[in-house]
């Protein structure tokens, strides 16, 4: 599909940066955009963005209002539209107020998990005649390079953690639980669920805090391993690493990170890898 020209695009935003990165780009490249802000999620200074000479316009809209969402896009005239940021697993299935129009969806699902949702609302917008695209149309640039990325490559023990825990992650991944794995001597010590690829890792430091250091077998240190779902939609839910990611990391006493190459993305590539330097991490970026 070919970017930017006089497309309008439009920005479906959840938490974090992720949209805002994607908004700079898509502009780059000469899109008009037109953000549906989440009022759960998105970040307020999404409004300072909201420029009709800058050719931004900014909706916003609760979760649940997909019949308010297609609306919006249809009256402004969009064709296609992007997901960008994260939407806590938890809102999506606790906060929610679905309208009529999602309520039937939820209805017809065979399980509740992200995957099958998303992929149904997917359909929906496709039927309304909204295409939602890759979520790295604009942003390949910051998917991971194969190969060592920091200075310290990883060490035997690490290596060995690496190639259990991709076992464990892809033998997961395929069942939308997670897709992040934390693993210390070839033990599984957390599995990434609802909470987050940072929220897990904080918990693995802390279960391994609770072992104490003569008690346990296991090695002080933790090697955190993310893969990519075996049919990974990137319209939604791509895996994503940003500095937090590192200092949650050292703070857990992880030494090192493994992800899978062309579907991680890397916010802050320069920063997260001086981080990683400075605290001695490795991180690898794994090709299939």
């Amino acid at each position: 599909m070919k970017l930017g020209g006089k497309m309008k695009l439009g920005l479906i935003a959840g938490n974090g940066r992720f949209p805002f990165l994607l908004l700079d780009a898509a502009r780059a490249h000469g899109a008009e955009v037109v953000v549906a802000a989440i009022k759960e999620e998105t970040d307020p200074e999404m409004n300072a963005r909201a420029d009709a000479d800058s050719g931004v316009r900014v909706h916003w809209l609760s979760l649940g209002e997909l019949s308010r969402l297609i609306e919006t896009f249809q009256q402004e005239g969009v064709t296609h539209a992007v997901m960008a940021g994260q939407v806590k697993h938890k809102q999506i299935f606790s906060s929610i107020r679905p309208d009529w129009r999602l309520a039937k969806l939820l209805l017809s699902l065979r399980t509740r998990n992200t995957d099958m949702l998303l992929g149904a609302v997917a359909k929906v917008l496709g039927d309304e005649g909204i295409e939602l695209i890759s979520s790295t149309s604009y942003l390949e640039p910051l998917l991971a390079r194969p190969g060592v990325l920091t200075e310290r490559a990883p060490n035997v023990k690490e290596e060995l953690d690496i190639a259990y825990g991709r076992d464990v992650g892809q033998a997961i991944a395929g069942y939308d639980i997670g897709q992040t794995v934390i693993v210390a001597s070839q033990a599984c010590v957390a599995i990434e669920a609802m909470e987050g690829t940072d929220a897990a890792i904080e918990r693995a430091g802390a279960l391994m805090e609770t072992l104490g250091d003569d008690a346990s077998t296991l090695a002080r240190s933790l090697t955190v391993v993310k893969v990519a779902k075996p049919k990974q939609d990137m319209r939604f839910d791509v895996p994503v690493i940003g500095v937090k990611t590192i200092e949650v990391m050292q703070q857990a006493h992880a030494t090192c990170m493994a992800l899978e190459a062309h579907k991680t993305l890397i916010f802050d590539l320069d920063k997260v890898l001086a981080r990683a330097n400075e605290d001695g991490i490795a991180i690898v970026a794994l090709e299939n």
